[in-house]
């Protein structure tokens, strides 16, 4: 598995809570940054979107964080993780920047997931997926962590 994002994730803290969980990861979830784009808001979320779809295998499963996709409870999203999974294709999760992912991006989704309607800072974003993988891991797996609520 791979997650693309956009964005350097300097703060230690955050940092601390992402490797947290991708130690626990099996498979592994590798991690890519991609550099800000600059320019007008148009130019920066196509110079992003040539970015992602550049570091994101052809063949690829990409899953893009929009706002526009599926809310899933965490035992769905368990389920549609393992889905995803077995469909023998590399899974990939995209995080686009501070103004989105480019429509093109959205394109090439093969599934869309959504945190809900409120904006969430990209880099809170990337801690609550990498929380919710290891969560979705431990539902298929039978393990406590889901049903006691403590990491």
């Amino acid at each position: 598995m791979k997650l693309i994002a956009v964005g350097r994730m300097k703060d230690k803290s955050e940092q601390a809570l992402v490797a947290r969980y991708l130690k626990r990861l099996r498979p592994q979830l590798d991690v890519v940054e991609l550099a800000d784009g600059r320019g007008s808001p148009e130019e920066i979320k196509r110079r992003e979107a040539q970015a992602i779809l550049a570091a994101c295998p052809q063949q690829a499963f990409l899953i893009a964080l929009d706002e526009a996709g599926r809310c899933f409870d965490s035992p769905a999203f368990s389920a549609a993780l393992a889905d995803w999974s077995a469909s023998g294709r590399p899974v990939c999760f995209v995080i686009g920047g501070a103004e989105g992912l480019d429509a093109s991006v959205i394109q090439r989704a093969d599934a869309k997931l959504s945190f809900g309607t409120l904006t969430w800072p990209h880099m809170l974003v990337r801690i609550m997926l990498v929380e919710q993988i290891y969560r979705a891991q431990a539902i298929a797996a039978g393990h406590p962590y889901h049903r006691s609520g403590r990491p």
